[in-house]
């Protein structure tokens, strides 16, 4: 049966996720316009190139936006609850979908400096993060 609550690595994204179980994030970074993006795809959201490679991101983010989640049904996250589900600003450059651990509620402010962390989900390493 399918999980749902887990990413799932395939060809094309092994190497992320391998890369997320060692504690590195990585992008992708256009080699004719120089546009980084995340999520990973296979051509650049930008140009349309499919000149692209992959590159260790810093781990250094801003925050952008966050929600605090306090009610989902959904296995495994209704046991979770509250958690806060957010967009970062990588350092260089794209805007990640993610979640922020270590800090209260009241804590969080918009541009406020984090670095990646690593979350097991199932067989992976998920990035999320934390107050810097």
């Amino acid at each position: 049966m399918t999980r749902f609550d887990v990413p799932e690595a395939d060809v094309f994204s092994r190497t992320y996720w391998d890369a997320a179980a060692c504690g590195r994030l990585l992008i992708r970074r256009c080699l004719s316009c120089t546009a980084a993006h995340h999520y990973p795809r296979e051509f650049c959201p930008r140009c349309w190139s499919e000149d692209v490679s992959w590159e260790t991101a810093s781990g250094r983010a801003t925050l952008y936006t966050w929600s605090v989640v306090h009610r989902n049904d959904l296995p495994p996250f209704g046991g979770r609850v509250p958690y806060v589900a957010a967009v970062v600003d990588l350092a260089e450059g794209p805007r990640m979908m993610t979640e922020v651990s270590g800090c209260a509620e009241g804590g969080l402010r918009v541009g406020m400096p984090l670095r990646v962390a690593f979350c097991a989900a199932g067989e992976l390493a998920v990035p999320i993060f934390r107050p810097a």
